[in-house]
């Protein structure tokens, strides 16, 4: 194997905090790196979270770009995922601000059960289709800190400790927005027969 790509395989082994390390110290291509390791991340949390909202590659890319002007306040003792999802969570939270004048829905219908192509029968469109209302309508009324404990956990399988990390909030409370948004979703569903 040549030297060059042992290098890059090297590379590519170092952890994220590593990396940052490197970038403080001057290495700043590989920045690079950790972009390619949380690009894909970003962007279906982004999906999720902003749903059809037609700025998520600038939302993303912005949140690199606060994360790279940043990168000298991380603390090296913690996560880089935690720190980069936090910045994106706020990020993505000022964006829904900015657009309050528009209804919001928090879930990708598509993501969150599977896009169903051309070869569906029309029963199966129309169940999908009757599911996602019943879905949309149970997920509407969740309050946002419940739907985003839903979208960190069971759609971005982050575990309780990372989702403390990223709302800045205890262990104990992520646990009771989930247990509370699930209770509610069972009550909505069953509403719904």
């Amino acid at each position: 194997m040549a030297r060059h790509e042992r290098m890059i395989e090297t590379e590519h082994e170092l952890s994220d905090e590593d990396l940052v390390s490197l970038i403080r110290q001057g290495d700043k291509e590989k920045f690079g790196i950790l972009m390619a390791r949380y690009e894909e991340k970003l962007f279906r949390y982004a999906r999720r979270f902003l749903s059809k909202n037609e700025h998520i590659e600038d939302m993303v890319q912005e949140v690199f770009v606060k994360a790279y002007t940043n990168l000298q306040s991380f603390d090296l003792s913690q996560k880089f995922s935690s720190w980069i999802y936090r910045i994106a969570h706020n990020t993505f939270v000022n964006e829904l601000r900015r657009q309050s004048r528009t209804p919001i829905s928090f879930f990708d219908f598509d993501t969150l059960v599977g896009y169903s192509g051309s070869d569906s029968t029309a029963e199966e469109e129309f169940e999908r289709e009757e599911l996602k209302k019943m879905i949309d309508k149970s997920l509407s009324l969740l309050k946002p800190q419940a739907r985003e404990a839903i979208i960190l956990h069971y759609l971005e399988d982050l575990s309780y400790r990372e989702i403390a990390d990223i709302l800045h909030v205890p262990i104990g409370t992520v646990g009771v927005r989930l247990k509370r948004a699930k209770d509610a979703l069972r009550r909505e569903y069953e509403k719904l027969g």
